[in-house]
């Protein structure tokens, strides 16, 4: 079973267009409704990769309705702590022509701290039937800051294995905790830690010196199409694939980090561990759902993955 706790929840509906043009009519070709949310999204690419996972956290009004329903189509297991307001929907518009998306956020709730204390305690009653836990996404308004650094330290205690996928303060504040992984993409790097890199070698090389200064154990990058960075004890690698003509990038990230936490449980090298998790990646880009990935996408795109290491002189 592979844990993930979404303290941001939200419904994703998707519109496919030709292309964006502002200050005209645009008729959108198709549209769908999928899960949104980060740690959501990577229990639907769990779910892809035929692993158990079971969802916790916050949902609220109609659309945490919808999102719930959703959940259940992909036979999700979830333990969800449902506040006062609404559940994000979140806008995907697809570029057709561009193989490209774009975000509108509308709604949100905010989190009392009883909730908060609550998802704490849920996530005890869970953690031994978890391989890995993974949290992942923003944080709502209410929710303090160090919300992934509490839930990642009661994690910890228990022995589990912990990825966080999230940028800004809550990210600093939980490199307390010593998470196994800390992910976040180039842009949330560059935001988080108050750097600039115009290039991969530049980038690895701040990489490689914030993990250590910072004590991170594993530090991953995720670079769209540039590749994976991984910056670990062992070593700093950088894995590609081959590119796709992206349907919906959406939630390419979320999938990355299910096969990362599925084959780290099962031991494979780092190296191993980039291979699958840059394939899946790539093959969630090729569905119209956030999230989504097929297992016949990643095992055709699986031996075309590289890995290499980065030296840097």
């Amino acid at each position: 079973m592979f844990l993930t706790v979404t303290p941001n929840s939200a419904l994703d509906r998707v519109y496919f267009i030709d292309s964006f043009m502002p200050g005209t009519r645009m008729v959108a070709i198709k549209s769908v409704e999928s899960v949104g949310g980060k740690g959501f999204d990577t229990s639907v690419a769990l779910r892809g990769l035929n692993l158990e996972t079971l969802a916790l956290g916050f949902v609220a009004g109609n659309n945490g309705r919808t999102l719930v329903s959703l959940l259940d189509q992909y036979g999700i297991h979830h333990d969800l702590i449902w506040v006062e307001g609404e559940t994000r929907l979140a806008m995907v518009i697809v570029e057709q022509n561009y193989h490209r998306h774009s975000h509108i956020m509308v709604g949100g709730y905010t989190v009392p701290v009883s909730a908060q204390e609550e998802l704490i305690n849920r996530l005890k009653r869970h953690l031994s039937e978890a391989h890995w836990v993974i949290l992942a996404g923003s944080l709502p308004q209410g929710v303090s800051s160090d919300l992934y650094a509490r839930l990642a330290l009661t994690a910890k205690q228990f022995g589990r294995s912990v990825l966080i996928d999230c940028p800004g303060e809550p990210a600093l504040q939980s490199i307390q905790a010593s998470p196994t992984v800390l992910k976040m993409n180039w842009q949330e790097f560059s935001q988080t830690f108050g750097v600039f890199a115009d290039s991969l070698g530049t980038l690895a090389r701040q990489a490689i010196e914030i993990r250590l200064s910072q004590k991170i154990p594993s530090l991953v990058i995720t670079c769209g199409e540039d590749g994976i960075l991984a910056i670990t004890p062992e070593k700093s690698l950088l894995a590609t694939a081959p590119k796709q003509n992206a349907i919906n990038a959406a939630g390419a990230g979320d999938a990355t980090s299910a096969a990362l936490a599925w084959r780290l449980s099962l031991g494979d090298p780092w190296s191993e561990a980039l291979r699958w998790a840059a394939a899946t990646g790539a093959a969630a880009v090729l569905t119209e759902r956030t999230g989504e990935c097929n297992s016949e996408d990643i095992l055709r795109i699986y031996p075309s993955v590289q890995v290499r290491e980065i030296q840097l002189s």
